[in-house]
This record gives structure tokens, C-alpha cells and sequence, in this order.
């Protein structure tokens, strides 16, 4: 499977990019880096720089339907700079409409929100984003990992770098069946 991990120029949480990568290669799928611009994108430990990550695809070029599921990493600028462009905003809302799989932790649902694909669906993420969930007209909840069936695809989402374990083995596990579900 290739599974599209997007993330913003800068602002990334390393880990919350690299655990489930690693996940996704001892799968045995592809993951691939989509930004909003070509070049690397520059991840964080926190509120400090880390490392660096080449881009694999650009949104606006990459399509939702060349990938089998997506995952979007969290990192607080990551997913802000990303609900504020219309090409990664649209990029998300395409797997929904084509009811691919979506693994999102921490503040990587805000961009759900602006995708406008939470309604009616049960979530979890980092604390500070319930009242914008319920807002946008999802449920939250504080558990380890959330997985919600309720809508047109499979939508698995944690609450931060904590869950990583959990969250890993849920996208991994949720991902495949979706793979052997015929089309």
C-alpha cells in the first residue's frame, strides 16, 4: 500500500512522523512524504528543531487517489499551517470522499475540522481541540485511541506522542483491512 503522510513545511512533531513511518515500512507498505511545498520539510521536538525530511510529493500535484490511506502527524504549527491551505485541506477531504482510511494524533485534527469531516464521527486528539471538534459537530473523547467507522472510511485518531504504541498498531491493523476490503 502507499500511504501519503502530509505534513506543513515546518512545524511537524518528529516523532508523531517518524513512529508511524517505521510502522508503516515494517508493514511492508510505502509511505510517502506530501507537503504544501517541494524541498524538506523541517520537523520538531516540541518547541525545538529537529531533524530534517526530503519531500516526496507536492499537494496540488499528489492526488488522494494514488494512495491507499493517509496519516497526518500532529506538531502544533503542522496541522495550523495546513488547514490554512486549500490545496491540503482538499488533498484530506478527498480520501473521505473516496473512503480511504485517515490515522490522525495530537493536533493533526484540526485539519479535519477545516476539512469539514469530523461531524458525526467520534475522535480523540490532544485536549486543547475538543471544544473545536464538538464545535465542527464530532464527538470527542479522551482515550488512548479512537477507532470510528461511523462515516464513509475509517477515521483512527490518539491523543499525543504517548499513544504512539497504540496508534501505530491501530493504523497498521485498520489500513490493511481496508486493503483487503474488495473495492
Amino acid at each position: 500500500m502507499r500511504i501519503a503522510f502530509l505534513t506543513a513545511p515546518e512545524g511537524v512533531e518528529q516523532i508523531e512522523l517518524t513512529d508511524p513511518w517505521q510502522a508503516v515500512v515494517d508493514a511492508g507498505d510505502d509511505p510517502v512524504l506530501v507537503s504544501t511545498k517541494s524541498g524538506r520539510i523541517q520537523a520538531f521536538n516540541h518547541l525545538d528543531k529537529a531533524d530534517t525530511f526530503p519531500v516526496d510529493e507536492v499537494v496540488g500535484e499528489a492526488t488522494a487517489e494514488s494512495f491507499d490511506g493517509l496519516v497526518l502527524p500532529g506538531g502544533v504549527a503542522n496541522p495550523d499551517a495546513l488547514r490554512m491551505d486549500d490545496r491540503a485541506v482538499s488533498f484530506v477531504r478527498d480520501f473521505f470522499d473516496l473512503g480511504r482510511p485517515v490515522a490522525a494524533i495530537c493536533h493533526a485534527p484540526w485539519t479535519l475540522v477545516e476539512a469539514d469531516v469530523v461531524s458525526d464521527r467520534v475522535l480523540t486528539s490532544w485536549p486543547s481541540l475538543r471544544t473545536d471538534i464538538s464545535n465542527a459537530g464530532g464527538t470527542w473523547v479522551d482515550e488512548q485511541v479512537r477507532i470510528c467507522e461511523d462515516g464513509p472510511n475509517t477515521l483512527i485518531t490518539s491523543r499525543k506522542p504517548d499513544d504512539l504504541e497504540a496508534f501505530c498498531e491501530a493504523l497498521v491493523s485498520e489500513f490493511a483491512k481496508s486493503s483487503a476490503k474488495p473495492a
